[in-house]
């Protein structure tokens, strides 16, 4: 018994979604003999199977199912396609749902050893409370007195007289509670090496001024306060990108925290005049202050300190 030999050509034309389909057909050989014979019994007729017949039959139908399989398959490559190219156009989409994608980690930080020798120090100068009773602290409230009032006699730690400072009783010590004692240090610095803008700031001089402003002295240790915040600086290793670019900033200066707390300073009081703020506004004006200093800390070409743009406000 010879079998029936099938050539197919399927050709598919696609330019415009439409499909051509041509089969060929042919049979090599003729059969010997019917694969059933006639049947003795008449009841349903003496027709002949015809195999030729059997064969086409059983070719449209498989010619309709490779029909209907490339119909489905080129439609699951269209949305297979129309599904990429969403993907591809809204990758950011997905950055937004999965926060394990790679622009959302945090790679490590690895301090260079002037890094962390430097970051070592300001740390120790962080975990130093004021303390009232130790010498070294009095003569650095003596310090700042001088500085701000040179020509002034300086008064007892406990006076009326340290109000005009801006503390808020007639005990300076009463004030620190966190801020430690490198906010004394961060006000010494700013009288040190900014003496214009520190008189100014301290005078109110400038602008057109609230009836009730703010406490110059307080809001020195609560600007302290804030940095340390900002900068992540209580981290084993800061990790914010504040935190990370101040470690360049510390780098390059060991005095990075200090200077930055004179651009503080200096950026808030031009905020309260913007504002026309008064005393019960402070917290809004400080935490402004510190959205625009992190915008500042972020900007590509700003490698120091002395680079942000409100550094400029600063006068020696």
């Amino acid at each position: 018994m010879s079998t029936t030999n099938l050539r197919r050509r399927l050709h598919h034309g696609d330019l415009d979604g439409r499909i051509n389909e041509h089969v060929d057909i042919s049979s090599a050989d003729s059969l010997n003999e019917p694969l059933l014979g006639k049947s003795s019994d008449d009841n349903f007729g003496s027709e002949v199977y015809d195999p030729r017949r059997q064969d086409l039959w059983d070719d449209d139908r498989k010619k309709e199912q490779l029909h209907w399989s490339f119909l489905f398959s080129n439609l699951i490559a269209q949305w297979a396609q129309w599904l990429a190219s969403i993907i591809v156009s809204s990758g950011s989409i997905f950055g937004r749902l999965f926060p394990f994608s790679s622009e959302n980690q945090i790679n490590p930080v690895y301090l260079s050893p002037l890094q962390e020798q430097r970051l070592n120090t300001l740390r120790c100068r962080l975990q130093i409370p004021f303390d009232g009773s130790r010498i070294e602290h009095q003569d650095a409230l003596r310090q700042l007195w001088r500085l701000a009032y040179p020509t002034r006699e300086i008064p007892p730690l406990k006076s009326e007289l340290w109000k005009e400072m801006g503390w808020q009783g007639n005990d300076p010590s009463t004030d620190f509670r966190g801020g430690g004692l490198i906010s004394l240090e961060n006000l010494i610095f700013f009288a040190r090496n900014y003496p214009n803008s520190f008189q100014m700031l301290l005078s109110k001089v400038q602008g057109q001024r609230a009836d009730w402003e703010y406490p110059f002295a307080v809001a020195g240790i609560n600007i302290s306060f804030m940095l340390v915040q900002m900068l992540d600086l209580k981290s084993s290793v800061p990790s914010s990108k504040y935190g990370i670019r101040f470690l360049e900033f510390l780098e390059r200066d060991e005095n990075a925290f200090d200077h930055l707390y004179c651009v503080a300073f200096r950026l808030l009081d031009a905020q309260w005049l913007v504002k026309r703020a008064s005393y019960m506004e402070f917290n809004e004006v400080l935490k402004s202050t510190r959205t625009q200093l992190e915008r500042e800390l972020v900007l590509d070409d700003v490698l120091e300190v002395k680079d942000l743009p409100s550094y400029t406000m600063l006068d020696e």
